[in-house]
């Protein structure tokens, strides 16, 4: 007899895999693929969504895309996205910039290190004289992740790579452990790598990513059951709040800033606010002038 979980899931409609006749080779495995990837697919040939970074193979507009979409909702970054291309259209139009100008543009998008980290890897790229196309070479640029590399690989390259995230994980648990809690991404990675296939992992990831989307809002989040899940402290009263209204000052502020002064400006206590200088200091994006006595953003005189 089936387990209950297994025939309710059933009847209401969801379709099973098993894991094991999954990774299988051989025939029943192979059906079994092909069948998960038809279901996929299907899907986003009906439903798919449509994004300015899906019709690119740039590697550059690519990286930017998805440096800008970790841990921010798509829809906040679509109009960021393309301001941000038209000011910087090439890595070394923003390896040149000024920090001021960049965290003007990337102003909402919150996790204002990532924007850091962007300019660092531009002008790792410019300094090479082209952008890298192997996961060494990406891995080794500044902020950039196994994910992130590997997103990179199969968008701009064609190169098929098994990697996972948010909406992709939803699909592999909802599918596959559908009663599991804890479960490793390394679970779902091999997975993910036996369903890849060979050709064309632009549209399946983007198959994979706009279904797991459908499967969220229909069904909740499958994440929680993660081995990795954990809730974001609330915006309001987060450090990262703290950090962005000090960049905002630092970058909207015409004359150089005190502590003190900065802190009479914000409605946060004083200890929050200077850990935030410190933390900022410290990653290179604000610095101490006048004998310490003056905060500015960095590179900006």
């Amino acid at each position: 007899m089936r387990p209950q979980k297994d025939a309710e899931a059933e009847s209401s409609g969801l379709r099973l895999f098993d894991p094991e006749l999954f990774l299988a080779e051989g025939p029943p495995g192979q059906a079994e693929r092909q069948a998960f990837r038809r279901l996929v697919l299907d899907y986003h040939a009906a439903f798919g969504r449509d994004f300015p970074w899906r019709q690119t193979e740039d590697p550059w507009a690519i990286l930017v895309s998805e440096i800008m979409l970790q841990q921010t909702q798509t829809e906040r970054v679509v109009h960021k996205y393309l301001a941000f291309l038209e000011a910087f259209p090439r890595p070394e139009a923003l390896a040149d910039s000024g920090v001021d100008r960049l965290l003007g543009l990337w102003q909402g998008l919150g996790y204002n290190r990532r924007a850091l980290a962007l300019k660092a890897a531009a002008t790792a790229i410019a300094a090479a004289g082209g952008f890298p196309d192997s996961l060494e070479g990406l891995l080794a640029l500044p902020g950039v992740g196994p994910y992130t590399a590997r997103a990179v690989l199969a968008f701009a390259f064609h190169v098929p790579s098994a990697f996972i995230e948010t909406n992709i994980r939803s699909v592999y648990l909802h599918h596959f452990f559908p009663g599991g809690q804890g479960i490793a991404d390394s679970r779902l990675l091999a997975l993910a790598e036996a369903s890849l296939g060979d050709t064309d992992p632009r549209t399946w990831y983007y198959a994979l990513m706009d279904y797991g989307v459908y499967l969220k809002r229909r069904h909740g989040n499958p994440n929680a059951r993660g081995a990795g899940y954990a809730k974001q402290t609330p915006f309001a009263d987060s450090h990262r709040r703290i950090r962005g209204a000090v960049l905002r000052e630092a970058t909207t502020t015409g004359e150089g800033l005190s502590l003190d002064s900065l802190a009479a400006r914000l409605p946060f206590a004083r200890e929050r606010v200077a850990k935030a200088v410190k933390d900022l200091v410290a990653e290179g994006f604000l610095e101490y002038r006048k004998d310490g006595e003056e905060l500015g953003l960095r590179g900006k005189a």
